[in-house]
Parts: C-alpha cells; sequence; structure tokens
C-alpha cells in the first residue's frame, strides 16, 4: 500500500476514535463536581443575666397572730370585745354560758366524795379481815378514777372564759354573742403587738435559693406610698406542695400607717447565681443537645471564621419544657438545632433560616 494511504487511512481511524470518545462523554471533558455542604439550622445564645433583685407582693401581718377558741363547746353568752379594740394579757374576752359544765363539775364531785368513803369503808373492814386485798385495791383504783374526773370537770370550768394570752388588738370577731360553738371552733383572731410586723411573699424555688437571711428589702404599700427599709428575717425550708414557692418573711420597721391585712409589693436584693445554678444558665432548644450525662452535654457551635461545625462540652442543667438548660457558652454565640445529628464535628456547614428549609423541600418534591 502506498504511504499516502497508510496515511490517510490512520487519520481516518484517528478521527473515528476521537469522535467514539467524545459521544461516550457527551461530547464534553468531565470535571469532578464538589461535595454538597450540608444545610443546618442554628440558635443564637443568649447567656442569662439574672436580675439583681426579687418582687412579690405578700400581706403585711403581725408575726404572732393568732386564733382564739374556747377547749369546751357551749352557748356563748358574753362577747366583750370587737374587732379593732385593744386588749391586755389575762383580759377576759368572752365567756360561755356556765351551766352545763358546773354541773358536770358536781357529779364529779359527787362521785368523788363517793369513791371516797366506799375506799375508806373497805380499809376498815380489811383492817379486820373482812375483805380481800384485791377488793381494796379496786376501791383504790375507782377513787384515784373519780379524782382524774373531778380535776377535769374543774378545769373544763375554767375554759368557760376565753382569757386574751397577749397584749395587742382584736383583728377580726368571727362569732356572736349568743351562738352555740364548738370546741375549737375560732371565736376571735388577735396579734400580738409585741411581735414585729412582717410581710410574707412566695418565691420561686429557683429565686429562693438567691436570697439570704438579712438581705436588704424594700416594701411599697399602695401606689404612690413612699418606699419602706425591711430585711428578710426568715427564709422557708418547705416548698407549698401545690405551687413549688418558699415563702420569704420580709421584717418590717415600725409604723403607725401599717395595719395588719394590707397587699404590700416587696422588692428583695439578690446576689448572683453560682456558675452552675439553673438561674445562671442559658436556655437553648432541647434539640441543641447531642449527649447529655450527668452534669455534662455535648453541642455543635458554628465557628463563624470557617463555618464550620465544632463539637463543644457544655455543664448542663436538665430540660426545662423545650429549652435545655446550659452554661459554658459566650454569648452570642449560634449552636446547631435541626441537622445536628447530621454533622461531624470539622465539617462545613451552611446555616440556613426554615422559610428557606420548607422551600428547598417543596422545590424537592
Amino acid at each position: 500500500m502506498a504511504r499516502g494511504a497508510v496515511a490517510r487511512l490512520s487519520g481516518v481511524l484517528a478521527a473515528i476514535l476521537t469522535a467514539g470518545l467524545l459521544a461516550g462523554c457527551g461530547g464534553e471533558a468531565a470535571t469532578p463536581e464538589p461535595p454538597a455542604v450540608p444545610a443546618v439550622q442554628a440558635a443564637k445564645v443568649t447567656a442569662a443575666r439574672p436580675s439583681g433583685e426579687l418582687q412579690a407582693s405578700g400581706r403585711i401581718a403581725r408575726r404572732r397572730e393568732m386564733e382564739l377558741s374556747f377547749r369546751v363547746p357551749g352557748v356563748m353568752t358574753d362577747l366583750r370585745v370587737d374587732a379593732g379594740d385593744r386588749i391586755s394579757a389575762g383580759q377576759v374576752l368572752a365567756s360561755l354560758d356556765p351551766t352545763g359544765i358546773a354541773a358536770a363539775e358536781q357529779r364529779a364531785a359527787v362521785e368523788l366524795e363517793r369513791a371516797r368513803r366506799d375506799y375508806a369503808r373497805d380499809q376498815a373492814l380489811f383492817e379486820k379481815g373482812f375483805v380481800s386485798k384485791q377488793r381494796l385495791d379496786d376501791r383504790a383504783s375507782a377513787l384515784k378514777a373519780a379524782e382524774a374526773g373531778y380535776s377535769a370537770a374543774a378545769f373544763d370550768r375554767r375554759w368557760t372564759k376565753l382569757v386574751s394570752p397577749v397584749s395587742g388588738v382584736v383583728l377580726e370577731r368571727v362569732r356572736q354573742s349568743g351562738e352555740v360553738v364548738q370546741a375549737g371552733q375560732t371565736v376571735l383572731r388577735v396579734a400580738d403587738e409585741a411581735s414585729p410586723l412582717v410581710v410574707r411573699v412566695p418565691a420561686p424555688d429557683r429565686e429562693a435559693g438567691r436570697v439570704r437571711l438579712g438581705a436588704a428589702a424594700r416594701v411599697r404599700v399602695g401606689e404612690g406610698a413612699p418606699e419602706l427599709a425591711g430585711r428578710v428575717s426568715r427564709i422557708g425550708e418547705r416548698a407549698d406542695p401545690r405551687t413549688g414557692a418558699v415563702e420569704i418573711e420580709v421584717e418590717l420597721p415600725a409604723s403607725p400607717d401599717l395595719r395588719s391585712g394590707q397587699i404590700a409589693r416587696v422588692r428583695i436584693d439578690v446576689g448572683g447565681p453560682a456558675a452552675d445554678a439553673p438561674e445562671a444558665m442559658a436556655r437553648i432548644p432541647a434539640e441543641a443537645i447531642l449527649e447529655a450525662q450527668g452534669r455534662q452535654a455535648t453541642v455543635l457551635v458554628v465557628d463563624p471564621a470557617t463555618s464550620t461545625a465544632r463539637r463543644r462540652t457544655v455543664a448542663f442543667g436538665g430540660f426545662d419544657g423545650d429549652d435545655a438548660l446550659v452554661s459554658g457558652l459566650a454569648d452570642g454565640v449560634q449552636v446547631i438545632t435541626l441537622g445536628a445529628g447530621f454533622v461531624a464535628d470539622g465539617e462545613k456547614v451552611r446555616v440556613v433560616d426554615p422559610a428557606s428549609l420548607g422551600s428547598q423541600r417543596t422545590a424537592a418534591r
């Protein structure tokens, strides 16, 4: 074959081979695609800033306020005081009709006299050998029982008069003269004016932990009234089983303008909580927590300089509703929420808002 023909045949084969390769590649040279950057949602951390004071409302009262009642039932025939009256210790405030109590005391006296006669007679017979020792012991027991019955009746008679245990003021008259009252039924509410005025306010259990005995407090009674200086005098040891609140007592200075029963607004100075206290922890969405064990948890945060996910260990204070309580994250840091479980430490991410994710899902459908 002539050299020219061979050259022409080689050119044709090369052209065919090139066309086949181009056809197999779609007519273009293949280029590798970059890996997709996962889209995630993130929430910005706002560090907790606990207030320097606790605000609450409560009712003013004397520290010692008591409800007075009779120990025995009866008809109240004499009620000598009313609300607002001043009273002194030992003063008779009310009386019951003594007829029934006096009759019971008289019956007890008769039984006691009979028991004494029976014992004296059998003692004389025992000394002569006419009665047994057992019978004499029975008479002695009956005598002791009669003496106890008479003492109880005499004690009840003393309780037909209601005597004030303190010097103070009558806060409320609950019953009226002529009514039948039962044992222990409140007749009067009185206050001991020797005890200080206090205001008791409920505090959430988390806030109560920040209050200290002796802490300064400011109390206002009514709009426009001047604030009074007080101090925390007692912190409850037990939370209310229904509300979970702890009672805080604030002692007030003596003032002629204050009355038991008035409503007061209280502001108590409180110190900052410890770093791991729930009050000092930031709130983040619960789905941001990857793992939690004891008082530690892990989350993924977004590194703003490189747009990568970084794994962080934080102090964990538990869950509160849809939130998790954490500390150890700087203010303003973005913590990954939706998609955190599908992102590795150090992987690049793209933070999007929920609206854009929703539109992407719609487009994909």
